[in-house]
């Protein structure tokens, strides 16, 4: 386990999937990431690569090659390498293996760059690419933030607040593939009520959002936290049911359409990086 650590905050991270598993504030006593309670979801902020969401039938091809891939892909699921920097800034790598290679024909170095600040906490996705062809990818985020934040509020007493947005327009989920459909609901004050039932029929996942700024809030307390997001163009909102949190998921890349023909090429949300060049995209939490 590594921890970051300064006089407002203390994080800590698993090596396996580089993953964020806490982060408290010192003066208020709280965590404002979800238990990992197995009952209903036994993972805390997983890093989805080099998928996001499914595949049609868990399968896609690659020229003229059938490769298997299971939801979100595997970077989850390895050790990543720590490189402690300071108190406040730690760096996890993965790159390709043999067992990678088999279901994802590509070399690559993935970095998870973790930097503790006075409010919160930034995490920074590094994608480079060391071989002579394109690398193909998608990325996204899960973390998991508890809903209430202090337990002697109920989850309808939050909200989500979005900055830049006053209708919501979510495409459903068919067999954990994009449905066609979408569905519009309508803010009042930019802000979305939580409720357990909302997430009855899997994720929200949004293809045009214009915030960039979700925060978790109530009414009732003063604490919650800015969830900052730039450039990544899909959004995914989800809780397991009925759980005390709520997962807000910056994507670049998204799961296959019902109508897809599994090319990868031609997946939507696929970024192609050149040889030798470099890729970043950064999300923030901000604790109040």
């Amino acid at each position: 386990m590594i921890f970051l650590e300064n006089e407002h905050l203390i994080a800590s991270f698993a090596n396996k999937g580089a993953e964020l598993q806490s982060l408290k504030s010192k003066k208020h006593n709280i965590d404002y990431l979800w238990s990992g309670n197995p009952t209903y979801w036994g993972k805390f902020s997983p890093i989805l690569f080099p998928i996001v969401g499914s595949l049609k039938n868990n399968t896609y091809y690659f020229e003229n090659k059938e490769y298997k891939l299971s939801r979100h892909g595997f970077a989850r699921d390895y050790d990543f390498e720590p490189l402690q920097l300071s108190n406040t800034e730690v760096v996890f790598t993965l790159t390709q293996n043999d067992e990678t290679l088999k279901v994802y024909p590509f070399h690559f170095v993935l970095r998870l760059r973790y930097i503790l600040n006075e409010s919160g906490l930034s995490c920074t996705y590094e994608v480079s690419n060391p071989a002579d062809g394109l690398l193909l990818f998608s990325i996204g985020a899960h973390p998991a933030f508890r809903v209430p934040i202090e337990d002697d509020l109920q989850y309808t007493d939050y909200f989500l607040k979005f900055n830049k947005d006053q209708v919501l327009a979510y495409h459903k989920i068919s067999e954990d593939l994009i449905a066609n459909e979408t569905v519009e609901m309508e803010l009042q004050d930019e802000k979305l009520p939580l409720r357990h039932e909302l997430f009855y029929e899997d994720a929200l996942v949004f293809k045009s959002l214009k915030s960039d700024c979700i925060s978790i809030a109530s009414d009732k307390n003063p604490y919650g936290l800015h969830f900052k997001f730039k450039d990544f163009p899909f959004f995914g909102i989800w809780a397991a049911k009925n759980a005390d949190f709520v997962c807000l998921e910056p994507w670049c890349g998204i799961a296959d359409g019902v109508d897809h023909q599994q090319n990868l090429e031609k997946k939507e949300g696929i970024i192609s990086l050149a040889p030798d060049k470099s890729w970043s995209r950064t999300w923030e939490i901000e604790c109040f």
